[in-house]
């Protein structure tokens, strides 16, 4: 155990180390924030390489640097590391745990930080355990790349004390941060054209980032599916990714899809294709977005909508088309209010499509995506919002370059307008 202590020792802030950072994701730390200072257990989940990592390096500066929390009373693990192989099981994380109080001689609130603990096997015993106990004051932040972290048994286990946050590649906002841009049309081209994700910042080089992107998407694919999940047909997986990010925004069925793979000569069943689309949803490289009956107010099952985490995966790696504009400002879209805490949903009144309806609490936006407004357009997206007999916001979102004035409630905006 001295051994792995003395790695673990590096990648702590107890000797008074400086971590990189990153770029400060000041949304997340506030909304994190609101939530520390409790046993609530904070789980952070997203897909690989969004900046989980980097976000839990700065949840634990601000709790040193604002809070005044002695370092030594941090405990930090990232299981991605090779250095930490040997802690495979619960017990293996509590023995190295223990290890930590007594060589440190802790005193008080322990902060524990357990970074990609879906490697750990049986970690739900060791949080819980620590969650629970009343003798000593712990507050703990978990992170995963799989939505499926906390479900079944150990989520009614759990009811209640643990709170969720979901990572997402930087924001536009966030884009233009980094580069010290202002956001305009053309910074949201270059963004929608490029990518979000933290480490493609760092990439000049078209073909690095091509690189990067589709040693990623193998990772996710072999590492976090095909593994993790026993999957007998890697082909398959892969052409349904490829069949998903291709079809951006498209009402897509699991029987259409078995039957677009029949008409390639290749065989499958709707078990299979709906099972493999779950896990590319799960490892969050993908979204879904169901349809919802405004006047029945239910949803409806069957057709739905995908959307990327992010673009990069399609711009990369199979290849980008300037045609596709409008299925990537919808994709910019969904994942804006993913972003800005929304539930979404596909509308459907009287036959028509609403782009989408966003809830949360007691506030919903139904929105209209349209690359560029012209009469035919204009008379279709703004009908189908004025078709709803509510008092709602309605929102159309294009890129047009002028800005339209209020349509009998209806609000014009671009996409980098659509903020709270």
């Amino acid at each position: 155990m001295k051994v792995t202590f003395d790695r673990i020792k590096k990648y702590n802030p107890w000797d008074g180390i400086n971590f990189n950072l990153g770029y400060e994701r000041t949304a997340y730390l506030d909304k994190i924030s609101d939530f520390t200072g409790n046993k609530l257990i904070k789980v952070i989940i997203g897909q690989r390489r969004t900046g989980k990592s980097y976000l839990m390096r700065q949840i634990i500066n601000k709790l040193i640097s604002n809070d005044h929390i002695n370092p030594k009373n941090i405990f930090y693990l990232n299981k991605e590391y090779t250095a930490f192989d040997d802690i495979s099981t619960a017990v293996d994380l509590e023995n190295l745990f223990s290890y930590y109080i007594e060589q440190l001689n802790v005193q008080g609130k322990v902060y524990i930080f357990l970074d990609e603990i879906q490697n750990i096997n049986n970690w739900e015993t060791f949080v819980n355990s620590y969650s629970q106990d009343f003798t000593r004051e712990y507050e703990i932040f978990i992170s995963g790349s799989n939505s499926k972290l906390l479900s079944g048994e150990l989520a009614t286990l759990l009811s209640g004390r643990y709170v969720e946050f979901e990572v997402f590649p930087y924001s536009l906002s966030e884009f233009a941060g980094i580069n010290n841009q202002i956001i305009n049309r053309g910074v949201f081209l270059n963004f929608v054209q490029t990518s979000g994700l933290p480490e493609m910042m760092n990439f000049n080089n078209e073909e690095v980032r091509g690189h990067y992107i589709g040693d990623l998407k193998n990772t996710i694919v072999l590492r976090d599916i095909v593994q993790r999940n026993n999957v007998k047909d890697i082909n398959l997986l892969e052409d349904i990714f490829k069949f998903l990010s291709l079809n951006i925004g498209n009402l897509t069925s699991f029987t259409g899809i078995v039957k677009y793979f029949e008409s390639k000569q290749k065989r499958t069943n709707y078990e299979t294709i709906s099972t493999y689309v779950q896990y590319l949803v799960d490892t969050f490289i993908l979204h879904e977005a169901g349809r919802f009956n405004i006047k029945g107010k239910q949803a409806l099952a069957g057709v739905r909508k995908y959307y990327l985490n992010d673009l990069a995966f399609k711009n990369y790696i199979f290849g980008y088309n300037p045609s596709d504009i409008g299925y990537h400002l919808e994709n910019f879209v969904y994942l804006q209010l993913k972003q800005l805490g929304y539930h979404i949903s596909i509308g459907v009144i009287n036959g028509n499509e609403i782009d989408f309806i966003a809830q949360k609490t007691n506030k919903t936006k139904y929105i209209q995506v349209s690359y560029l407004l012209n009469e035919t357009s204009m008379e279709r997206e703004f009908e189908n919002l004025l078709s709803i007999k509510d008092n709602h916001e309605k929102i159309v979102i294009s890129l047009d370059d002028i800005k339209f004035s209020d349509y009998q409630g209806i609000r014009h905006l671009r996409p980098w307008e659509l903020t709270e």
